[in-house]
């Protein structure tokens, strides 16, 4: 887990960014490369200055790894290529992470996500203010959502020694 210094300092910042590309991903069925770029500058700027430099480095190497593990998933059409991107920028946040905690968080999230995407749908009044979201009628469903809610709530997840 990061230090709850290093999430406070991340946390403001990946919260924008990650409402934007659910948003985005919600209303056009795709996250935008702008996105990830924020989220890999962010990576570049601030956790150069947060993060142990051996540790920063090590986040780009991981961020690598998730990207070709992404390209892999999305060739064999498990994941859409704008997933796989933001996963990949998002990745560099988690290299102090258990593996386990971070997995078990995201299913978490996917399973919230979906059920929350899915009733919400089903809310006339919902469904009236954003008529134009393609997630309503798309086959696939907007995983920006549950990606989003997994760097949140680590983040926050950090935050709880502070408390």
């Amino acid at each position: 887990m990061i230090s709850p210094y290093v999430a406070l300092a991340f946390l403001p910042f990946c919260f924008a960014i990650a409402i934007w590309a659910s948003w985005s991903d919600m209303k056009f069925m795709k996250i935008p490369n702008k996105a990830g770029a924020a989220m890999l500058i962010l990576w570049l700027v601030l956790g150069l200055i947060m993060v142990p430099f051996n540790l920063w480095l090590w986040g780009w190497a991981l961020a690598v790894c998730v990207l070709v593990a992404g390209f892999i998933l999305n060739a064999g059409g498990a994941v859409g290529a704008g997933d796989a991107k933001f996963a990949a920028a998002m990745a560099p946040v988690f290299i102090h992470a258990d593996l386990r905690f971070v997995l078990g968080l995201y299913a978490a999230c996917l399973l919230g996500a979906f059920a929350a995407h899915r009733l919400v749908g089903f809310a006339p009044a919902f469904r009236a203010a954003t008529p134009d979201w393609q997630s309503w009628t798309h086959k696939d469903f907007p995983m920006g959502l549950a990606l989003s809610g997994t760097l949140i709530f680590y983040l926050l997840a950090a935050l709880l020694p502070l408390f």
